[in-house]
C-alpha cells in the first residue's frame, strides 16, 4: 500500500433491490491521495452520495474494496467498523448533528470521550484549540442552539477533527449555508489540506465550490465520468 495514498477504492459495484434490482454503482475504482481536498460531483441519482456512504463504511452491501490508512476495510464486522470511524474518520453533513443542549466545547469533545485514549483535560485543550483555529474561542462555552448556523458547522468541523482522522468526509457540507458562510467553510477545508495535510473527500452541488478543490470527481449513472 502506498503510504501516500489515504483512501483507495477498487471496483467499487452497489445494487439496490427494491422495488427492483437496480445497479447504482458500477465498477469505481480510484485513489485519493494524503492532503488532498477531493470534490465529488453529479446529478441527482448518479450515484454520489451512495458512494460516500460506502465509503465512509457505514454501507457494508457492495462489492469490491475499500482500504483506508493502510487498512482493508471490506469484511469487517459492524463493530470493528464503528470503531475504525470513530478513530479514523471525521464526518462534516449538510446538517451539522450537534446536541443543542451542550455547549459548543462539550459537542466537540463528544467523539474523542468516546474513542477514549486521553483524559479529559487533555480532550478538553484539545476541543479548545479546534475552535480557536476556526475563530470560535468566544463561543466555546454556549449552548450551541445559540450559535448562527455558519458558527455551527464550524463547530461540526472542529468535531470532525477532534481524532485528528485520516479523512474527513463531507456529505454536501456548504448545502445548507448562504454564500459567506459557504467560502468561510470552503477556506477553511483548504487550508486543512494545505496546512495540516488533512485529506478532506466532500459531495456537493456547488460547482464553485467543487472547482476551488484541488480535483473532482464526477459520476454520472454510477460510472466515473473523468
Amino acid at each position: 500500500m502506498n503510504e501516500e495514498i489515504a483512501l483507495s477504492a477498487r471496483a467499487i459495484s452497489k445494487y439496490f433491490h427494491e422495488p427492483e434490482t437496480f445497479q447504482v454503482l458500477k465498477d469505481i475504482s480510484f485513489d485519493v491521495k494524503k492532503g488532498e481536498f477531493l470534490s465529488m460531483i453529479g446529478k441527482s441519482g448518479s450515484g454520489k452520495s451512495t458512494l460516500l456512504y460506502l465509503l465512509s463504511t457505514m454501507d457494508t452491501d457492495y462489492t469490491g474494496e475499500i482500504t483506508i490508512n493502510g487498512e482493508c476495510l471490506t469484511g469487517r464486522t459492524q463493530n470493528q467498523l464503528a470503531a475504525f470511524r470513530n478513530a479514523h474518520i471525521g464526518f462534516v453533513f449538510q446538517f451539522h448533528y450537534l446536541l443543542p443542549e451542550f455547549t459548543a466545547l462539550d459537542n466537540v469533545m463528544l467523539p474523542a470521550l468516546k474513542l477514549g485514549k486521553k483524559s479529559q483535560e487533555e480532550i478538553r485543550e484539545d476541543a479548545y484549540s479546534n475552535l480557536k483555529m476556526l475563530g470560535l474561542e468566544a463561543q466555546a462555552m454556549k449552548q450551541s442552539n445559540k450559535l448562527s448556523g455558519g458558527q455551527q458547522q464550524r463547530v461540526a468541523i472542529a468535531r470532525a477533527l477532534i481524532n485528528q482522522p485520516a479523512v474527513i468526509m463531507g456529505d454536501e457540507p456548504t448545502g445548507n449555508l448562504d454564500s459567506k458562510n459557504t467560502d468561510i467553510v470552503f477556506e477553511i477545508f483548504r487550508q486543512l489540506a494545505a496546512e495540516r495535510g488533512q485529506t478532506i473527500i466532500a459531495v456537493t452541488h456547488d460547482d464553485e465550490f467543487a472547482q476551488k478543490s484541488d480535483r473532482i470527481l464526477e459520476l454520472g449513472d454510477g460510472r466515473l465520468l473523468n
